[in-house]
């Protein structure tokens, strides 16, 4: 980093190598099989305010030279800021951190983990009414090593596997799909192929492909008010979406507006603006065992923490980057840049963005204290205005909640609201024993683009008096 202590106030530089596998079948049948693997350097530089990045897929001292004289140009490039503000400090990040795994997916024979998905596919075909059974997997690995000229010199190592199934259900010309452990690519977490084994995919598909040929004559969710438990998938969608985008302090300032929106919260909300009831608690948490939002440090060299975001269903935090921290008078950032592989600059994004368990005990405890209701777990489809404020979700499927038992299955449920209101609404979270991590891999931000693996927390919540069956 000696050159660019020369021609900039600041500058980091990331050598990112990833590497993935996507395998899928399809009624019986090797559907697709992906492999991806990238190597090269991203680096990034701040003159008088002015940002600049630039990257290159080779990994010579040269090639890193190319890309420092790029991002120069490109910072050189920008408008002058009319108050340009300090970056937040930060002790430099030294060391190295992996994610633990006790066998690496890559060295995994392809043969076996093929057998696990066909064994999972054939189950799924055992009800006359599927018409088409899908069963894949995910492994992704990635090693990071990042330096500024604040003397940061820090390398990382993850692995990460998962997996899941469907089953489509088909009658005349109706169609009914379910999923197992979750839609929207199942679940993935930190580790290695153990973690994709013990999903048993084989053993849940009986039940995935029954409910999913029952739902062909289960009656429409009944339109009207209802109380909701929302658990799984579903309730780590409605953190992730109503939350978790909300709190990212780049769109709260504005910055993410021309493509991922703003945010209904105020830069000046925290300790005063009320989110939800007095059960929410929500921590941003790069800490996680297990998450796909965890590491030791971020893209820009901040150590990984739990962060608070809401206390007691009042605003606690944000998540943010050193700049944007300074900017609204924070002391540390949050920790949560991060940039998908070498060719993106770091933005704000979420960590495990987690809700916190409550005292409610179980889930059976919770339905049992619950007369009438509707139970969602996994999601199907989703909206939310560009300022994380009034949504509609649908789910795969609903249980019907009658004295306090779970009944018969409901199709196409759904629900909509309005952010605080619905978590104002929430008046039970289930105890630690429930709490679990549920992964999305698809989170989409920036300009250009990036996709984001995150994780998010939580153990099954009650909310009051919710619109259902919104069309």
């Amino acid at each position: 980093m000696d050159s660019a202590r020369l021609r900039a106030e600041y500058a980091d530089a990331r050598y990112v190598r990833s590497r993935s596998e996507r395998l899928a079948t399809r009624n019986g049948a090797l559907d697709s099989l992906d492999s991806e693997e990238s190597e090269g350097i991203g680096v990034r530089v701040r003159v008088a305010g002015c940002w600049g990045f630039a990257a290159v897929r080779g990994t010579e001292r040269r090639d890193a030279e190319a890309a420092l004289t790029r991002a120069l140009a490109v910072a050189a490039a920008q408008p002058l800021p009319s108050s340009a503000v300090e970056l937040a400090p930060e002790p430099p990040a030294e060391g190295s951190w992996r994610s633990p795994a006790e066998r690496d997916p890559f060295e995994v024979p392809l043969e076996e983990k093929l057998s696990v998905l066909l064994a999972a596919d054939e189950a799924l075909r055992k009800e006359p009414l599927v018409a088409l059974a899908i069963a894949h997997y995910r492994a992704h690995a990635e090693e990071r090593i990042f330096a500024s000229t604040e003397g940061a010199l820090c390398e990382q190592r993850l692995r990460e596997a998962g997996g899941g199934i469907a089953a489509l259900a088909v009658e005349a010309d109706h169609t009914q799909i379910r999923s197992f452990p979750a839609s929207h690519g199942g679940h993935v977490a930190q580790g290695g192929y153990e973690t994709f084994a013990a999903l048993d995919l084989a053993a849940a598909a009986p039940r995935v492909a029954a409910e999913a040929v029952e739902l062909l004559t289960a009656p429409a969710c009944p339109a009207g008010r209802s109380t909701l438990i929302l658990a799984g998938e579903q309730l780590g969608l409605q953190v992730h979406e109503s939350v978790g985008h909300a709190v990212e302090l780049d769109r709260v300032l504005g910055r993410e507006a021309s493509y991922a929106g703003t945010s209904f919260v105020p830069a000046d909300g925290i300790g005063s603006l009320r989110f939800g009831s007095e059960h929410m608690n929500v921590t941003a948490d790069a800490t996680s065992p297990g998450g796909l939002g965890s590491y030791r440090w971020d893209d820009e060299g901040v150590e990984g923490r739990p962060v608070p975001i809401v206390r007691d269903g009042v605003l606690a935090g944000f998540l943010s980057s050193r700049e944007t921290a300074s900017e609204i008078g924070l002391e540390r950032s949050g920790g949560c840049m991060r940039a998908q592989g070498f060719a993106r600059q770091p933005i704000v994004r979420m960590t495990n963005v987690n809700l916190e368990p409550g005292e409610a005990g179980t889930l059976d405890d919770l339905i049992a204290d619950t007369d009438d209701g509707l139970l969602i777990e996994t999601n199907r489809s989703w909206s939310i205005d560009n300022k994380r404020l009034n949504f509609q979700f649908e789910g795969e499927a609903a249980r019907e909640i009658r004295d306090g038992r779970l009944g018969r299955l409901v199709r196409n449920p759904s629900y909509g609201g309005v952010t605080p209101r619905f978590w104002g609404s929430c008046d039970a979270v289930c105890s630690p024993s429930e709490w679990r991590l549920i992964s999305l891999l698809d989170c989409g931000k920036g300009e250009p683009g990036q996709l984001m693996r995150v994780s998010h927390g939580c153990a099954p919540a009650r909310f009051r008096d919710v619109e259902v069956g919104v069309a």
